[in-house]
């Protein structure tokens, strides 16, 4: 498989993870039952599952009105791209 072939394969996969584990965990605030720890949902966004995460923040209006976590979502986001751009510098060498 081409290389762009398997990140978008990844991306989409971590970004339906992510999405999903969005989900669960609005659903958990909403039963007021065991949350999924942000940590979590940090490193999935780092992961490549930003985009799903993004989807989900705003789909599901969640994770939206704390300001420490946005910025941290914000720079997985940063730190992922640049990441990105660095392995596909990598393989274009």
């Amino acid at each position: 498989m081409r290389p762009f072939l398997w990140f978008a394969a990844v991306y989409l996969v971590v970004s339906a993870a992510t999405f999903l584990a969005y989900a669960a965990d609005k659903s958990a605030a909403r039963r007021h039952a065991r949350r999924t720890p942000e940590s979590t949902l940090h490193l999935l966004a780092l992961a490549g599952g930003w985009p799903g995460a993004l989807v989900a923040q705003q789909l599901l209006r969640h994770k939206t009105a704390k300001l420490r976590f946005r910025i941290m979502f914000w720079a997985t986001v940063l730190l992922n791209a640049l990441g990105f751009g660095a392995l596909c510098f990598a393989l274009t060498r």
